[in-house]
């Protein structure tokens, strides 16, 4: 259904009934949609909780980029994160997507529960935020934002039940109030386990479902953070292997010289950071280390980070990798981050996966992940030390989702990709009862978008037509493998 110019009113097609008598006001809502923009907007109510659903509601923020041609059905849309917002993602679909898909679908980005425009999460201010990130004490943190963050954030209760499971449940009265019988969905990176979750939950509302950038659902935090040591290490490989063939770059040697001279920079900071523009805002240890791992999401600029390396490290100025960072963080030129995606992603996270271990199994995992990731692993410690301190508990265990009884799903996965590694995406391809992995042999996070022509006819074909790639395809040539 195509809405005026100015305002319309969808009442939903009674498309489902799969649903508690306790829900039906959810499901049957009414959704007003206003232009804002070039976009279409709205807001839709949800239970805070599902096991009681006629207490508190919270809302949920939707922007749709209507369908240039004749409307298919519904694509809804998740960045990953967790925590990123699904409402500004929409504002980059006519670049990321192709133009036959953007003439069948109407494409709606959501806020996730706790998330930017929805009911968030609230906890700190842009200052304490940026004392936050610039810290390198980590794990310890959580206690004091935590604390932060129940007082703040309303209803207080939000922070128990921001989970994925409650999310996918949330994108189910989504879909019925699209006016749509099966969920159409791309999801990237954490995307994807919030459709793998779906699925698993409403196997007979699957539709067309790409997940692009997949999680294993399998997996403890330990497990999720050392996979993402190892390959985040494999990526800074491969971008100093790139670096070194340049002669803007600032690395000398070999690739593990390189790699080296790139980690000595980095521990340099934790003593003495570096000075930036920012009078008030040195380059810290922690600010580098994000910003040398952003960019190694997409080798498209990598050429910015040796621009920002070679700034730090010959002139000894951090003002362009600070300036990375702080894109990253969603934080503008004013000093005022734009989204909580700074603490939405430690919420989710916590209550998606149980805490494992004591302080002596944690300290084990610490050598563990600096042994696979000398460069980036103390970094990437302390997930379970966190979300103890966190102090809410997950809600659910860690298990295998197979969606027994869903259409189809598309599930791609990049050879080089540093933040959900290729294993992971076979691995989410077979636990799924019914599921085509398509490969994307290239560097960086997630592949429809940013790949080749191969994958986006891939995409579009299943998206459009419902056909599945052949089994085992790949597309790209990339060696992501560096010695």
């Amino acid at each position: 259904m195509k809405l005026s110019d100015s305002e319309a009113t969808l009442t939903p097609t009674p498309v489902s009934t799969q649903y508690s008598a306790g829900l039906a006001s959810y499901y049957s809502q009414k959704v007003d949609w206003t232009k804002c923009g070039e976009f279409e907007c709205a807001t839709v109510k949800v239970p805070l909780d599902y096991a009681n659903p006629q207490g508190e509601s919270i809302s949920l923020a939707l922007k749709k980029r209507t369908a240039d041609g004749t409307k298919k059905g519904t694509l809804f849309i998740n960045p990953g994160g967790p925590g990123g917002s699904g409402v500004d993602l929409v504002k980059s679909v006519s670049r990321l997507f192709s133009s036959d898909l953007l003439r069948s679908y109407d494409v709606v980005g959501f806020d996730p529960r706790g998330v930017g425009q929805s009911t968030a999460i609230n906890c700190l201010t842009d200052s304490e935020t940026d004392a936050m990130r610039a810290s390198n004490e980590g794990a310890s943190l959580a206690k004091g934002i935590t604390e932060k963050c129940s007082k703040k954030t309303k209803p207080a209760a939000l922070l128990d039940h921001v989970d994925t499971p409650s999310a996918a449940k949330d994108l189910d009265i989504l879909r019925q109030l699209s006016g749509d019988s099966k969920l159409n969905y791309l999801g990237y990176s954490y995307g994807t386990y919030l459709g793998a979750t779906y699925a698993n939950l409403f196997p007979s509302n699957v539709g067309r479902m790409v997940l692009d950038g997949a999680v294993d659902p399998t997996l403890s935090a330990h497990q999720v953070s050392l996979g993402q040591a190892k390959s985040f290490e494999n990526s800074l490989r491969g971008y100093v292997a790139y670096c070194l063939k340049r002669s803007s770059c600032p690395l000398t040697g070999s690739v593990d010289d390189g790699v080296k001279q790139v980690r000595t920079f980095l521990e340099g900071l934790r003593k003495s950071p570096l000075k930036t523009t920012d009078s008030e805002r040195p380059l810290t240890y922690s600010l580098a280390v994000s910003a040398v791992i952003g960019p190694l999401y997409a080798d498209s600029i990598w050429d910015t980070l040796t621009m920002a390396l070679s700034q730090a490290m010959k002139k000894h100025d951090g003002s362009m990798l600070l300036r990375i960072a702080d894109i990253l963080a969603s934080r503008d030129d004013n000093g005022h981050y734009t989204d909580n995606s700074a603490v939405a992603i430690m919420a989710i996270n916590c209550l998606d996966y149980p805490v494992q271990g004591d302080k002596a199994t944690w300290a084990k995992q610490t050598k563990e992940l600096e042994q696979a990731s000398p460069t980036f692993g103390s970094s990437m410690a302390g997930s379970d030390e966190m979300c103890q301190l966190w102090g809410h508990k997950a809600t659910h265990e860690r298990t295998a989702l197979t969606a027994k009884g869903s259409a189809p799903i598309l599930v791609v996965g990049t050879t080089g990709d540093p933040a959900t590694p290729y294993e992971w995406s076979q691995s989410l391809s077979k636990q799924l009862s019914n599921a085509r992995l398509l490969t994307w042999k290239g560097w960086g996070h997630t592949a429809y978008g940013r790949a080749d022509k191969c994958i986006t006819k891939a995409v579009d074909n299943y998206l459009l037509s419902g056909t599945l790639p052949a089994d085992n395809q790949t597309c790209g040539n990339t060696d992501t493998t560096v010695k």
